[in-house]
């Protein structure tokens, strides 16, 4: 319990820190947004949270509003053509994101924590996994975000998209998550910070593996397009 209040304190610290920093590039994206594709600034999606409790999660919009009810659903996909021409900046460089600060603030989310889904995809977790990570505020970032950081990639190409994510992707990461909760605690906290931002810099990086040597390893498909590789 110790831990996650130390954590609190800093997810508010960071949070609000980076409110301040970032607002003069979050004022001009809002008008941005504002006055191109269909003018809406902020997509608010329900996720679920802490205790299994719903939220909305926070992030500028980047793609049509019918989204979830068109194509592949609450799955994006690379070269999605849902994704509006701004969008695809945004996304690129996560910048879409940034909104989830105010949701870390306001305290339902962290910095750090297993990626809040919707309830159709936390759903679909064994239960298992779904009891383990309901007990923290879900993350801005996390093992899992890490690791599928290029999600829309792994997904390119294939026959059933969304089946090879629910059935491949979704019971992997399920296991990277329920890693975390077993291991979490102030140091992993800033070293999922510090991964965080390194494959930011470098995208094709194999850090994660690197720092987080016991994480449980991919098998099947995703042993070669996730390409493991610890030194």
């Amino acid at each position: 319990m110790g831990g996650c209040n130390v954590t609190r304190i800093f997810d508010i610290i960071f949070s609000g820190a980076a409110l301040l920093f970032f607002s003069p590039l979050l004022i001009p994206l809002a008008i941005l947004l504002r006055f191109s594709g269909e003018g809406e600034v902020f997509y608010v999606q329900e996720r679920i949270g802490r205790s299994r409790k719903p939220f909305g999660l926070l992030k500028f919009a980047t793609m049509l509003k019918n989204s979830p009810n068109i194509g592949s659903g609450t799955i994006t996909l690379k070269r999605d053509p849902r994704v509006l021409p701004v969008g695809h900046f945004l996304r690129k460089t996560k910048l879409n994101e940034l909104p989830q600060l105010l949701n870390i603030f306001l305290g339902d989310m962290s910095v750090v924590g297993p990626r809040p889904l919707v309830k159709k995809g936390f759903d679909a977790y064994p239960q298992e996994v779904k009891d383990r990570i309901s007990v923290l505020r879900p993350g801005l970032s996390g093992i899992g975000s890490i690791i599928f950081r290029d999600e829309e990639s792994l997904l390119d190409g294939r026959e059933d998209p969304v089946d090879f994510h629910e059935n491949v992707i979704g019971p992997y990461k399920g296991e990277l998550e329920r890693w975390f909760v077993n291991n979490r605690g102030v140091v992993v906290y800033f070293l999922v910070i510090f991964v965080t931002a390194w494959v930011l810099v470098v995208p094709n990086s194999n850090i994660a593996w690197n720092v987080f040597r016991k994480l449980p390893r991919p098998k099947g498909v995703l042993s070669s397009l996730l390409s493991p590789i610890a030194v």
